[in-house]
């Protein structure tokens, strides 16, 4: 007993100085916190293979696409790591969110699949010649069902991809987007403007980033991001964009394992 009483200060006073240095990090690089872990998301997420590019390649590599479930677990699994290290800035902001936060969940999912199903990018944007745009945006629409052989590794990575869909995602988009850019263009000590206030150039980059990041889904992502702007005017609550959030992908998750529509996804 005493030999792990010994172990456990030990443990707690070396804990210490490394709690007190990432601390001290983070508030001297505030943009860390909201950054980091999107950057890491983003920056793997550019190696992953789709049915028509193989992954990796605009720096020469050629990732097959029966190895996207491992690239996309490496992609979690690294942003949950940066999400850990900046994980005291999460806390700065308070865990309140509030009936209107689901309710828009629930309506944007509704709102996303209705519009997403359409493809209207396809109809309008393909005609123009902007093809190559869209596929920029185009999901891997990756079935585990039919490209893994085996159904207990296709329920793994199904649980990693909906742990990536509906916990990793609200969070680093929603703090990102709203908790870095927004708060950016409202003024240049971004950290002192609290959540809620716009001006109009933020609320137009609150659509316009989004829209540029899923150029395949852009009535969706415009109507949708728009939506959860006016839920953070509204409220305040950084946490409620990322419940917000929450729910919408739950859902959608949910309709794609429902219909197969795994472009989607």
């Amino acid at each position: 007993m005493g030999r792990i009483s010994f172990s456990s200060r030990r443990s707690m006073t070396d804990q210490q100085p490394r709690e007190s240095w990432r601390r001290t990090v983070l508030g001297q690089h505030r943009w860390l916190i909201f950054v980091l872990p999107f950057a890491t998301y983003m920056l793997v997420g550019s190696m992953e293979p789709t049915l028509q590019t193989p992954g990796g390649a605009s720096i020469g590599m050629a990732i097959a696409y029966r190895h996207y479930p491992v690239v996309y677990a490496v992609k979690i699994l690294l942003t949950v790591a940066t999400m850990l290290v900046v994980w005291p800035g999460y806390r700065q902001f308070p865990r309140r969110v509030t009936v209107l936060g689901i309710l828009v969940g629930l309506i944007g999912a509704a709102v996303w699949i209705g519009l997403a199903e359409l493809q209207v990018e396809q109809r309008l944007l393909a005609p123009l010649g902007l093809d190559r745009f869209i596929d920029l945006g185009r999901r891997s629409a990756f079935n585990p069902w039919q490209e893994m052989g085996s159904a207990l590794w296709a329920g793994v990575f199904l649980a990693i991809r909906l742990l990536g869909l509906v916990a990793v995602v609200p969070l680093i988009e929603e703090f990102f987007l709203r908790g870095f850019v927004m708060r950016f263009l409202v003024d240049n000590k971004w950290w002192e403007v609290p959540i809620g206030k716009v001006n109009r150039t933020a609320v137009i980059a609150g659509t316009l980033v989004p829209m540029l990041a899923h150029p395949a889904e852009l009535l969706a992502a415009a109507v949708w991001f728009s939506l959860v702007t006016w839920l953070m005017v509204r409220t305040k609550s950084l946490w409620d964009c990322v419940a917000a959030h929450a729910v919408t992908n739950l859902i959608l998750g949910v309709y794609v394992l429902c219909s197969g529509d795994w472009f989607l996804m």
